[in-house]
């Protein structure tokens, strides 16, 4: 029987919402060049997959945070799901602008939170960890008890994870760069030979030397 991280991973290779390309390098925002692209908004697209995602997030709730009373949606990608599994799990829902708004109320927090409320944080994808935590701090100004973060997927970087430590945040994702990678060998998505570099990128994601290791 699969884990949940191990169909979550199916589901994201199969869709290609995990791309990996590391003979041509993807470039990131920061410079950074990745043999991998996420973009987990296609999970929306499959109604197999979505369902799968959104029912997996509301166990990870139930499970790790029994307690909660709000999910908080990361600005944007993480908006849909929190969405989602708020209604699967019949509770109330927002999100967390990247800045605040110019006009109206000037609003960054969308939604109802009432001061001292248990809040959940749902992202779609962790690397560095910056900008969920950033996000962590606007509720936790707001008065919120955030409880921990719920995510799709996390590359499992060391600075992702210090960061983490650091803020005691934690978080719980469905499935993780390392278990992505053994499915995408064992299942031809990439050569066996291919891991190994795929394994050196995530631990010094700024150390280009795997674009030439050769295993």
């Amino acid at each position: 029987m699969q884990s949940i991280s191990e169909t979550i991973s199916h589901d994201l290779l199969k869709i290609k919402a995990v791309f990996f390309r590391p003979e041509q390098p993807f470039t990131w925002a920061s410079g950074i060049k990745s043999p991998v692209y996420c973009d987990n908004r296609l999970t929306l697209s499959d109604t197999g997959v979505r369902r799968d995602v959104e029912e997996s997030l509301a166990k990870a709730i139930r499970t790790y945070y029994p307690d909660a009373e709000v999910l908080m949606g990361t600005s944007t990608a993480g908006i849909a799901h929190a969405a989602i599994t708020a209604h699967l799990m019949d509770l109330p829902m927002g999100y967390v602008r990247s800045s605040a708004k110019d006009h109206g109320r000037q609003n960054q927090i969308e939604g109802k939170l009432i001061p001292g409320q248990k809040v959940v944080v749902v992202e779609d994808l962790i690397s560095t960890a910056g900008s969920v935590l950033e996000v962590v701090e606007i509720l936790r100004q707001a008065g919120a008890v955030v409880l921990g973060i719920v995510s799709i997927f996390t590359y499992g970087m060391k600075k992702g994870l210090q960061r983490l430590n650091e803020a005691g945040v934690v978080n719980h994702s469905l499935t993780d760069f390392d278990t992505i990678v053994r499915i995408a060998v064992a299942e031809n998505y990439i050569k066996p030979e291919d891991e190994a570099r795929l394994l050196c990128f995530r631990d010094n994601p700024q150390d280009e030397s795997w674009m030439g290791r050769q295993e």
